[in-house]
């Protein structure tokens, strides 16, 4: 498997939300299934099913965290010296060259990305054009709606 690239923020997200699986919720859906065996019959139990179900939800992400966690290549962007370049974990402002309107994001892992809050995949088309770009060029994205283009206005490591 190859290395899953994360920013300090995102591996520490998945920790937390390992942790919080490992510790409340796989001991809570364990009662959970004791409580539904207690009630006698489990081929009419819909509560041991339900249970037995978020059970399985359950050890399906702790191993897929602990999976990405493992293989996880992270880097801090605030180390990075790239040289004003669109990398990796870098913040990037932009201009929107048909509306004039501008927007920030960060270059983010697949898990940490929500746009909303300014933070896009590494995988997107956006992050796609931008990667290896610097302050002033024009990146041209393939979006749904077709070609757009941006214009980079600062390139940061925060």
């Amino acid at each position: 498997m190859s290395k899953v690239p994360l920013t300090m923020l995102g591996a520490e997200k998945l920790r937390e939300e390992l942790h919080q699986l490992k510790t409340e919720e796989r001991p809570s859906v364990i009662s959970a299934i004791q409580e539904a065996r207690a009630h006698g019959d489990l081929s009419e139990n819909a509560e041991y099913d339900a249970a037995k179900e978020r059970q399985s939800f359950i050890e399906g992400r702790i191993l897929e965290l602990e999976g990405k966690l493992s293989n996880a290549q992270i880097i801090d962007p605030a180390a990075l010296d790239a040289e004003g370049r669109c990398v990796f974990g870098a913040t990037v402002d932009l201009c929107d060259l048909e509306s004039d309107q501008e927007v920030t994001y960060q270059i983010v892992g697949e898990d940490e990305a929500d746009i909303k809050a300014g933070k896009i995949s590494i995988n997107s088309p956006i992050a796609r054009a931008l990667i290896g770009k610097q302050e002033g060029d024009v990146a041209e994205v393939d979006a749904p709606g077709g070609i757009r283009e941006f214009e980079i206005l600062t390139v940061k490591y925060i």
